[in-house]
């Protein structure tokens, strides 16, 4: 299996990634608590679109191994940068969903964009989840209390229950089938049980209000209007008006996982993204 070894002080992280294509290429960074299969829809779209796209596991996630710490968002960007880095990419697009988000603006922050030439959230939690005074429609404290103590103490049974909420299943029953809750269940139920708990905090925690600045390349925004995980208010809405050069895509009736609900709408969005 293809891996790639970014070699910290104080751990060896093997991240497993899938490479397809030719051309320019495409960088997708899933979500929480899932890995690179739930980008199966986008995949093949973007390679017959002729691009080269790579997917990846987030360390703790899928078939990357797992240590014990390192699941902030500047340790969890150095991976993205390796990956960038031993392949010798240039001119990348990056994507990023829902978690993902968080490495695009923070690989800018740290990294730079010289190597990058468009980068796109999708249902991002991109600027800040938690709900303070000066982001009222943010999560509230005690509701990301209550999912940190269901994974601590039940995390398998949360699970179970969280991808209907993900794609609001009863409204989208015609595009998601029992098979692919239960789909998603297994993989997520597969990952680490520390950096599920660890990374959960970092989506939770983190505030990149004041990083926004540094997306100095064309971003396109792409939010559903139903999404009940990462409310558009304080997601997508916010994110508009920090990022300099952006453009902003509404999907009507699109819960957080658009992508598979949405999936063809989502994909012509990308596709004509990138073209542009």
């Amino acid at each position: 299996m293809p891996f790639l070894t970014n070699d910290t002080e104080t751990d060896q992280v093997d991240l497993y990634f899938k490479d397809y294509g030719h051309g320019q290429p495409v960088i997708l960074i899933h979500g929480w608590p899932l890995s690179h299969k739930a980008w199966e829809q986008q995949i093949w779209a973007i390679v017959d679109a002729g691009y080269r796209c790579i997917a990846y596991d987030r360390r703790g996630f899928g078939h990357s191994n797992a240590p014990w710490d390192g699941y902030d968002y500047s340790s969890l960007t150095t991976d993205l940068h390796q990956i960038i880095t031993q392949l010798e990419l240039k001119d990348v697009i990056l994507v990023g969903f829902s978690m993902g988000g968080g490495e695009v603006v923070r690989y800018c922050t740290d990294f730079g964009t010289d190597n990058l030439s468009k980068v796109a959230l999708v249902s991002s939690i991109i600027p800040l989840v938690a709900k303070k005074d000066d982001n009222p429609n943010g999560v509230p404290k005690k509701d990301l209390e209550g999912i940190m103590d269901a994974l601590e103490t039940d995390r398998v049974g949360f699970l179970k229950d969280f991808h209907k909420n993900f794609y609001n299943y009863e409204d989208h029953k015609d595009t998601i089938s029992e098979a692919q809750l239960h789909y998603d269940w297994s993989i997520a139920s597969q990952a680490s049980p520390r950096a599920t708990i660890q990374t959960a905090k970092s989506w939770a925690e983190t505030d990149f209000r004041s990083e926004l600045k540094n997306v100095t390349v064309p971003c396109l925004i792409v939010h559903g209007d139903s999404d009940n995980i990462v409310p558009k208010e304080t997601a997508g809405d916010q994110a508009a008006k920090g990022i300099p050069n952006n453009r902003y895509e509404v999907v009507k009736g699109g819960p957080h996982g658009l992508n598979l609900t949405h999936r063809k709408e989502l994909n012509k969005l990308l596709l004509d993204f990138f073209k542009k």
